[in-house]
């Protein structure tokens, strides 16, 4: 390790708060994920039936005033609720007390790819029908991304960095790297970092099975996100959030707290191609992780596990593996790799985040999850990529892979604290 990276502060994650489609909170996540059991099934949310697409990872249930007041609770919409919810079990996790910190070097990142914009069809909606008087007057302040983050700010009085990236379905790893960024080059102490999507509404949904990028299988939905399976057909859109609380070392280890593992790098690029196709070759996105490695002072042997990517779509999936190879040479066929997206769809921006928890999660507690219904590997996927149930395994350093739209690549970098 060079003298550089010896005189940056180390990152610890101390806290993990989520609301997703296989769980709600640190222990109900752990739990879903050990089920090995995909979530999605068909959405409801809407009238699906008019699309070629009709399944979907809802969270079912979900009630905001169960943790937020009631009067606060309709300021905010599904996507904001979500962003402070997850804040919320993730300080609890963390067993933070901000009252004895200065609020001025804690500060909240988020990222998400819509916002928003389901809130505001629902509001469209109002409008055309009944009029402006029909609308929510909370709507010019709740369609916009930044909200996420701002809302999470006040609920904690927490008035460090603040930002709320779109960078679609890279932006909540994007949003975790750049909080660890924060505080490891001294702009901040403690992070709210992650990511929160909502985008289960009719024409936000119908958006995106207008461009043929989601899954067909309906008469089967339990196996219709399936990563590097030969038989995929596109992705499942989910939603949810997660925050990691991101701590600087030695304020952490000074008050004894629990480290799930050490954010350790932190790489980002963009393919400069296409805005739904990935670059043919994966170059960018090898860099992406070649960068993170770089960053976290790792080479690729060191690597004991990936959480990829791995989208279910017919481009992402292979390009992702070519990717891999291109870092990982020989290695790569002996690294443990595999999607989590089989269990609770793709949830935008938010999926970076999930799976960034999901990661640390599985540094601490020893087990890697398997690649949910991949079942047939295709023959461009040729990896390990985990398929049938989870392996104990005792990682030290893993990396997590988002890639999204506009060819925004980001890949993280976490070790065993």
């Amino acid at each position: 390790m060079n003298a550089s990276l010896l005189a940056r502060r180390r990152v610890a994650i101390t806290g993990i708060g989520c609301v997703t489609p296989i769980g709600t909170g640190v222990e109900a996540l752990w739990q879903g994920l050990r089920a090995q059991q995909s979530a999605v099934g068909p959405a409801t949310r809407f009238d699906s039936s008019i699309y070629r697409s009709r399944c979907a990872a809802q969270i079912d249930g979900f009630e905001p005033t169960d943790w937020i007041d009631a009067k606060r609770v309709k300021r905010l919409d599904r996507f904001s609720q979500f962003a402070v919810v997850s804040s919320m079990l993730a300080l609890q996790d963390s067993a933070l007390d901000l009252a004895a910190m200065n609020r001025e070097r804690v500060g909240a990142m988020m990222g998400t790819a819509l916002g928003g914009v389901g809130y505001a069809e629902e509001q469209a909606a109002r409008f055309a029908q009944h009029g402006l008087r029909a609308v929510d007057a909370t709507l010019a302040l709740a369609v916009f991304g930044g909200s996420a983050s701002c809302n999470m700010a006040i609920e904690f009085g927490v008035s460090g960095p603040n930002c709320t990236n779109a960078m679609s379905c890279a932006s909540g790893s994007m949003a975790i790297g750049e909080a660890f960024r924060q505080i490891r080059d001294g702009y901040a102490d403690v992070m709210l970092a992650g990511g929160s999507e909502a985008p289960l509404a009719t024409l936000c949904f119908g958006a995106f099975a207008l461009i043929r990028a989601m899954s067909t299988r309906n008469d089967d939905p339990g196996r219709a996100s399936r990563p590097f399976d030969a038989h995929r057909d596109g992705f499942v859109m989910g939603e949810g959030a997660a925050v990691l609380i991101l701590e600087e070392w030695e304020h952490a280890k000074a008050r004894g707290a629990k480290i799930y593992a050490e954010m350790s790098g932190y790489g980002t690029t963009n393919d400069a191609h296409h805005m739904t196709a990935p670059l043919p070759g994966g170059a960018q996105a090898a860099r992406c992780v070649q960068m993170a490695l770089n960053d976290a002072g790792a080479v690729p042997t060191d690597v004991d596990y990936i959480n990829a990517h791995g989208s279910s779509t017919p481009l992402n999936d292979p390009t992702e593996t070519v990717a891999i190879k291109r870092v990982f040479g020989d290695h790569a066929y002996r690294i443990p790799i595999s999607s989590t997206k089989g269990y609770y769809g793709h949830a935008l921006g938010a999926s970076g985040a999930f799976e960034a928890a999901i990661s640390a999660l599985a540094i601490q507690r020893g087990w890697i999850p398997p690649t949910v219904g991949l079942e047939t590997p295709d023959a461009e996927c040729d990896l390990d990529f985990v398929p049938g149930s989870g392996r104990e395994v005792q990682a030290n350093v893993v990396v997590s892979n988002s890639f999204g739209f506009g060819g925004i690549n980001s890949a993280l970098v976490l070790r065993r604290a």
